[in-house]
């Protein structure tokens, strides 16, 4: 858990929430058929959270390691227009984000659960991690949630940014 001085004038000036996707949208899991079909499961909270936090005028963008039309769908049933698949090296989105908004590090929220989003995680002016991310993820964020990926976490993140802007 962050100190909550330490994070509620931040959350007041969040523009942008970027999201990693397996661990943090979903539980981590990666099912596949003999087919080579593959399933994730996303969590209907998030789902209304990430909605919720677009009508208030706040983007959302997705950037993740692996390629998936399940998560092309998943942002399109949620508005996403911003997504960055096929990114090992998340720093390179990052950036193309950040310079396509104008948006400052301070004004951008993260969530991610792996080293691989570690890079981004220390940019950020808001960081944190699902209750269920790795140790060494969970030691450099600014929130760890008490929720686990693809089980409430990116809802958690989002209801602490709108309060913090009501």
């Amino acid at each position: 858990m962050a100190r909550k001085q330490s994070f509620n004038s931040v959350l007041q000036n969040i523009k942008l929430l970027l999201l990693d996707v397996d661990g943090v949208m979903t539980d981590g899991g990666i099912y596949s058929t003999n087919s080579g079909d593959e399933f994730k499961k996303f969590h209907a909270h998030d789902g209304y959270g990430i909605v919720k936090l677009q009508r208030a005028g706040i983007k959302v963008g997705i950037i993740t390691g692996r390629v998936s039309k399940i998560v092309e769908r998943r942002a399109e049933e949620l508005g996403i227009t911003d997504v960055y698949q096929n990114f090992e090296n998340k720093i390179v989105a990052y950036e193309s984000m950040k310079k396509k908004y104008s948006i400052a590090d301070a004004n951008i929220a993260y969530i991610g659960d792996d080293e691989f989003d570690l890079a981004v995680l220390k940019c950020v002016g808001f960081s944190a991690s699902p209750a269920d991310a790795m140790p060494v993820v969970k030691k450099q964020v600014l929130y760890v949630c008490t929720c686990g990926g693809g089980k409430g976490a990116v809802r958690e993140v989002i209801d602490l940014i709108l309060k913090n802007q009501r």
